[in-house]
């Protein structure tokens, strides 16, 4: 797959929010539940949040020189070992 294709970078984003809505009525319909409804909401706002800060808050004004190649390399970061 071509990641430098927009057709196939929005293909991969469609299908990793129906996966997520998938997963989100699965849990529902085994505990279905207004709280669980919100606790897995702001869960998913959680880590979209994190993912953010992850990947645009530290490049754009922590260290605009260090490019994080995923959630590994950023850890890593974190703890002070660089690739």
């Amino acid at each position: 797959m071509d990641l430098k294709n927009r057709k196939w970078i929005y293909l991969k984003a469609i299908r990793f929010v129906f996966i997520g809505c998938g997963y989100f009525g699965l849990v529902l319909m085994e505990v279905p539940s207004a709280t669980v409804a919100v606790y897995l909401l702001l869960m998913i706002w959680a880590f979209c949040r994190a993912n953010y800060f992850a990947f645009y808050v530290i490049g754009k004004y922590v260290d605009p020189s260090y490019k994080f190649s995923g959630l590994i390399s950023f850890s890593q970061c974190l703890a002070g070992r660089k690739d």
